[in-house]
């Protein structure tokens, strides 16, 4: 079930959401690095850096450096796949799944504000 809204709601969602996460105590994620962390935690695992890297069309440094941020604010970790060793798993966290609830809960709290 698809919830439709205007274009100038959609911004004005995209905006409101975006100026609590930079008013709160978090640290700010840049578009890839959210995009990543929400593709982990969203979509079904197992997630890969190759796999990253494809799905979101860049390279696999891009998706390591962005990872690399990520594991150091524990919102990832990554281990190496048993079967393949030359694969990388891409783990969630308790503190990425605490940031990715809180993320829903704030735009859920503005979507409701949005002007009908």
């Amino acid at each position: 079930m698809g919830v439709e809204i205007r274009p100038a709601q959609a911004l004005r969602l995209w905006h409101d959401v975006t100026l609590d996460l930079v008013r709160d105590a978090q640290p700010d994620l840049s578009a890839r690095q959210l995009a990543i962390l929400l593709t982990v935690y969203l979509e079904v695992p197992p997630h890969t850096v190759r796999g990253l890297a494809a799905k979101l069309s860049v390279t696999k440094p891009v998706i390591t450096r962005a990872l690399d941020s990520l594991a150091k604010l524990k919102l990832t970790a990554r281990r190496r796949d048993e079967f393949d060793r030359r694969n990388v798993i891409i783990q969630r966290t308790v503190d990425g799944a605490l940031f990715v609830e809180r993320l829903g809960d704030i735009l859920v709290a503005h979507a409701k504000d949005l002007p009908r």
